[in-house]
């Protein structure tokens, strides 16, 4: 949130800079993330000053263009080369000097020395538009001479003001904060601590109540807990024109775009008071007035002009007469309510709206305003009034001639009474570790408007206003004090307590995860993070992760993040394309995340989880260039041969054996072809790798090819857990490789031929490599060519030829009566 450093000086008193009160701020909760000078005029009209042309001479050169001398009270006057048509000596100009750096928009340009046909100038004569002041492009501004003092800063003749703006992180539970009246009152609490002074925040001036029946009927017809409270006034003789400077200026300085007087007045009190407010315009409303009740199904076009579809659960303000929505009740007003130059009388309303459904309403339609942000927090309906006649007070200030119609319309069935609240400083002394001084608890108690109705002893009764919806318990307020009162303020013990621990599983299996990340790391590999909240829409059509199973969020912040991910691929081909639409052409990256699934099958009857599963995984995604721009060696793209490699060198790194696992090929939608998958002998799968589908990629419009390997890291880790590391001696005999070119049929993988050789020697088979594989003429119809390189090697003793060649005939062997593998 937004909070202008002027505007919170005007509530509260204090000589703190910009930077000061953003680091109170900060000690007493309210994180300030930044700190922005925001000037009237952009740039400040640093660098400009101004000046008194004392000549003006046609160029020679050129027929539209005039050689001036001007003086801007240095010793000499600057010679400067103009276009102006309307240059002419003995007028006062704003004069922008050499290094002085104009802001155009977003863009910027700085005044240099030039020559102009010839003629040298030494700065610019500048246009409204040029400096920012003004749209007149025509030609130079010209002032009177009589009325400029020559060499003062232009920002000082055109009384450039500047404001900061200091960012504010607001937690959920503070939605008191949402305003500059409620951030100067922790402010005021915060200084009267500091200085041993009352520091009082001051409200700002309201209009007094009107008395008399409000001349709009105004029917409520819901609940009392979705429309707590509901008040409104009528304004009539109301002249919509453009606000005054100084009310533009305070909105464009919170980041709000000026719209006309009345609806300008309704977002500057929102974030003076917090409270949302609404102008009807009464011709819009229809004679029988207002209705606040539940929608029918239907459309409605919102200020934004958005379409917004209503159900019977969202909350409106409509038109008694046909029950026509003119507002979604703390969300927005509807386009054909809202205010415009033809509008002479209004309705004002400030009301208060049940949290969760505003909440709701908002979620599902898409839309997120600075009413529905503070609804959906929880409002004070207490504070309706404050900020419905202070909101009149400015209408009526800025529409002379307006009056208000009769009295307030305040529909109020239930009054909110602060919360009580008994206070014991005994045990707020034993809860903090900390003896605050009771004149400094009584002095933030008040300065946070909390009542001290009694004292009796360490017993004090409080009544907490209904602003501070989170706090309604004794710890409540103490933890409120000690916010005030400074938590740097508690001293430490000098003792520090630590327990050690035996390393548990979990522990060793963080180990492992930041060994593997070293290594993919190290392998050239980023890591992502990406939010484990998706879109339901990404899983439309498929059967490897069908929608079916998907973790349905409540209250998803959007549609597009409305359910928890089954699988990480979704979040790295969103990054690749990103990356690649900045001109990246190389995507090595790997995630760990948890992914999840839900089971609708077990019975609602059951444990609220039994039907959810989380799983720990790891991903891993290749794509572009692997090679590129190398002298030694040629340009080469990733591979799935590359991908297998590195999930291989995990296992290897984690001391897992590939032959201990099953390595099989499956058919899954989110793969083209085959996908390769290593599962334990018991049929638990450990890892997926394939290239991913190419409706997939074009999706994310990726246009090259990208391989995903999935790894159940919860499943390998325990795999790894069972590892047990032995230490033994370098063998004393060498390996012993011999060679097997074979003629197999196509559909035989290296996987099945390596498979059945360990089979046929479990002792002194080491290795089984492929180094080459041919597949084309010369050779049978169905028919490929492998050739395989076998290690031998006995740790006892050197292996004979007969030792060797007896291996190897069984081996081939056993390839022959499995596939009917030929030698060539």
């Amino acid at each position: 949130m937004n909070i202008s450093y002027d505007l919170l000086r005007s509530y509260v008193s204090t000589d703190l800079t910009p930077e000061e009160v953003a680091a109170a701020l900060t000690s007493i909760g309210l994180e300030t993330g930044s700190i922005e000078q925001v000037e009237s005029i952009p740039g400040g009209l640093k660098g400009l000053v101004i000046g008194k042309v004392l000549t003006c001479d046609v160029h020679e050169n050129s027929d539209h263009l005039h050689v001036t001398t001007v003086d801007i009270g240095t010793k000499a006057p600057l010679q400067i080369v103009c276009g102006a048509p309307n240059v002419v000596a003995g007028k006062g100009v704003v004069v922008a000097t050499l290094g002085t750096i104009l802001h155009s928009g977003d863009e910027t340009f700085t005044i240099k020395k030039s020559k102009i046909r010839g003629v040298e100038s030494f700065g610019m004569l500048c246009s409204e538009v040029e400096i920012g002041i003004g749209k007149d492009n025509s030609g130079i501004i010209l002032l009177d001479a009589n009325e400029i003092t020559v060499g003062i800063p232009a920002a000082e003749h055109f009384g450039v003001t500047s404001d900061y703006v200091l960012e504010v992180d607001i937690t959920p539970n503070r939605v008191d904060a949402t305003s500059h009246y409620g951030v100067a009152r922790d402010l005021a609490a915060y200084l009267s601590v500091q200085t041993k002074q009352a520091v009082q925040a001051t409200r700002p001036e309201i209009l007094a109540r009107p008395s008399g029946a409000c001349p709009v009927a105004v029917q409520v017809d819901v609940t009392k807990e979705l429309c707590p409270r509901f008040e409104g006034v009528v304004i009539r003789g109301v002249r919509v024109t453009e606000s005054p400077e100084w009310l533009r200026r305070r909105l464009e300085t919170l980041g709000l775009k000026p719209i006309n007087n009345v609806v300008d007045v309704t977002n500057f009190v929102l974030h003076e008071f917090g409270q949302p407010l609404h102008a009807y315009d009464l011709d819009k409303v229809g004679k029988d007035g207002l209705r606040v009740c539940l929608a029918r199904e239907g459309k409605v076009t919102l200020l934004d002009h958005s379409e917004a579809s209503l159900t019977g659960d969202d909350l409106i303000i409509a038109s008694a007469s046909d029950h026509r929505p003119l507002c979604v009740a703390g969300v927005m007003g509807a386009l054909n309510s809202g205010t415009t130059e033809a509008t002479t009388d209004i309705f004002l309303e400030s009301a208060n709206f049940n949290a969760s459904s505003v909440r709701k309403t908002a979620r599902r339609l898409g839309v997120s305003s600075d009413s529905s942000f503070r609804f959906e927090r929880g409002l004070d309906p207490n504070n309706t009034e404050s900020a419905l006649l202070r909101a009149s007070k400015l209408i009526l200030d800025l529409c002379p001639g307006s009056y208000v119609d009769g009295g307030v319309f305040d529909h109020y069935p239930t009054v909110a009474k602060p919360y009580e609240v008994e206070l014991s400083l005994d045990r707020m002394t034993r809860l903090l570790g900390l003896a605050i001084p009771v004149e400094d608890v009584k002095r933030i108690l008040t300065q946070l408007e909390i009542e001290i109705v009694k004292q009796e002893g360490d017993l004090w009764q409080l009544r907490v206003p209904r602003y501070r919806i989170d706090v309604t318990r004794e710890v409540d307020v103490i933890e409120d004090i000690l916010r005030i009162y400074g938590y740097n303020r508690v001293e430490l013990s000098g003792y520090i307590h630590a327990n050690l621990s035996a390393q548990s599983e979990v522990d060793r299996a963080y180990s492992r995860r930041l060994l593997l990340s070293e290594q993919l790391t190290g392998a050239g590999f980023n890591e992502l993070l990406n939010n484990s909240l998706s879109s339901e829409s990404y899983y439309e059509g498929l059967t490897s992760f069908p929608k079916e199973k998907l973790v349905q969020l409540l209250n998803p912040l959007s549609g597009e993040l409305n359910v928890l991910r089954q699988t990480l691929l979704f979040g790295g081909l969103s990054t690749i394309s990103r990356n690649l639409r900045r001109q990246q052409k190389s995507f090595y990256y790997y995630e760990w995340g948890n992914c999840y699934t839900a089971d609708s099958s077990i019975p609602a009857s059951t444990k609220t989880l039994a039907g959810y599963r989380e799983t720990e995984t790891l991903g891993l995604w290749l794509a572009g260039e692997h090679i590129q721009n190398s002298w030694a060696h040629p340009d080469e793209t990733a591979s799935p041969f590359e991908l297998k490699a590195h999930v291989l060198h995990l296992f290897d790194r984690l001391g897992i054996s590939p032959s201990s696992l099953k390595v099989a090929f499956s058919e899954e939608d989110i793969f083209a072809g085959k996908a390769l998958t290593w599962a334990t002998h018991d049929g638990k799968q450990i890892a997926i790798l394939g290239r991913v589908a190419q409706s997939l990629v074009e999706r994310w419009e990726i246009d090259l090819p990208v391989y995903f390997a999935s790894i159940d890291w919860t499943a390998l880790s325990r795999l790894a857990e069972r590892v047990k590391t032995v230490i033994s001696e370098l063998p004393k005999f060498p390996i012993v490789r011999r060679d097997l070119s074979l003629l197999i049929g196509k559909e035989v993988t290296f996987a099945e031929l390596a498979e059945v050789a360990r089979r046929a020697e479990k002792k002194l088979l080491k290795d089984v490599t492929l180094f080459d594989v041919y597949e084309g003429k010369n050779l049978p119809e169905g028919k490929k060519s492998y050739a395989l390189t076998f290690s031998l090697q006995d740790t006892e003793r050197t292996m004979s030829d007969k030792q060797i060649d007896a291996i190897m005939a069984k081996i081939q062997t056993s390839l022959k009566d499995t596939f009917g593998a030929e030698l060539r």
